[in-house]
């Protein structure tokens, strides 16, 4: 049987990337055996993977995920190069569409054409980390010394069917228990060794403790649209409609008021650690090959919270 992989979100909420090396060489210690990155509005992807590669040894980095369409191929080949060369070929590179949210909002560049752009981005990367010519003149100084697996962002069917087509693994996000037998039904077929990621916010505390948090955090989210048409894929349209429609109008504070908290419960990790455990094992027994856990709690507990969900 296959070791179960454990994995960690980098960066880690509310704390800086020059206080990150005691926490993430503790998680290594504690049985930890990826650190993802995320890329939303904090850190990029790939300076937080390259700094733990350095503190790290055994560890597999990923950007879990960076965007196709804020950063050109051949820059996303010569990053995902030096990163590989950088852990010794721990890397994995993790890509998606992004949201129209960030690339057309935050950075001004098109969102069009997911599918067909995501999959161009394959192909091209296929070429050039194998040390190649592409088609358009580009090839690396010096291609990666070990194959660079590729991993997509994927939440709803027609990408789901292009991972399992062209990439090593999917990554999901946001992803409810009840909605994880639909995202799987997708993967068959999948060629052996493929994986699936999901990135789960865990908040230890007791419903009365997170929920407020959790309201917003969920408010904010799904309300984006392709979040909001991953959830409406899985049938949760009418439940989310108030919510969207709340923050569409900028009424943040009915937005959180409306979110359903029977989808937060579903979505996110809260409670005990005995309890986080129990809700994350029942992910892996559904099919998902590596949990990447981001914990969500002020800083001086994080360690303590890193090793409560160690493996």
């Amino acid at each position: 049987m296959a070791e179960q992989r454990w994995g960690l979100t980098l960066t880690l909420p509310m704390l800086p990337l020059s206080a990150h090396e005691e926490l993430v060489r503790r998680a290594e210690a504690a049985g930890y055996t990826d650190f993802w990155s995320g890329e939303t509005n904090g850190p990029d992807g790939f300076t937080p993977l390259a700094l733990a590669a350095s503190w790290t040894e055994r560890a597999r980095l990923g950007t879990g995920i960076v965007g196709v369409m804020t950063r050109g191929p051949a820059l996303l080949a010569q990053q995902a190069a030096a990163l590989a060369d950088a852990s010794g070929g721990r890397f994995v590179l993790g890509i998606g569409a992004s949201s129209d949210r960030i690339v057309s909002g935050w950075n001004q560049m098109e969102f069009s054409r997911p599918l067909t752009r995501v999959s161009e981005a394959v192909d091209f990367l296929r070429v050039a980390l194998a040390g190649e010519r592409t088609g358009t003149g580009f090839k690396l100084e010096q291609a990666p010394a070990k194959p660079v697996p590729i991993v997509l962002a994927a939440l709803r069917g027609k990408m789901l069917e292009l991972a399992v087509e062209k990439a090593d693994g999917a990554f999901s996000n946001y992803l409810p228990l009840s909605g994880l037998p639909q995202v799987t039904a997708q993967l068959e077929g999948a060629p052996e060794g493929f994986e699936l990621l999901c990135r789960f916010f865990c908040l230890p505390g007791s419903r009365e403790e997170i929920e407020p948090l959790a309201r917003f955090m969920f408010a904010s989210y799904a309300t984006v649209p392709v979040y909001a048409e991953f959830f409406r894929w899985l049938g949760h349209g009418d439940a989310i409609a108030e919510m969207c429609e709340a923050w569409e109008a900028r009424d943040r504070e009915r937005a959180t008021a409306s979110a359903p908290w029977e989808l937060i419960e579903e979505t996110f990790v809260f409670g005990t650690p005995e309890q986080m455990r129990e809700r994350l094992d029942a992910y892996v027994e559904g099919g998902v090959t590596l949990p990447v856990l981001l914990p969500i709690c002020p800083p001086d507990r994080m360690g303590e919270v890193i090793e409560a969900l160690a493996p």
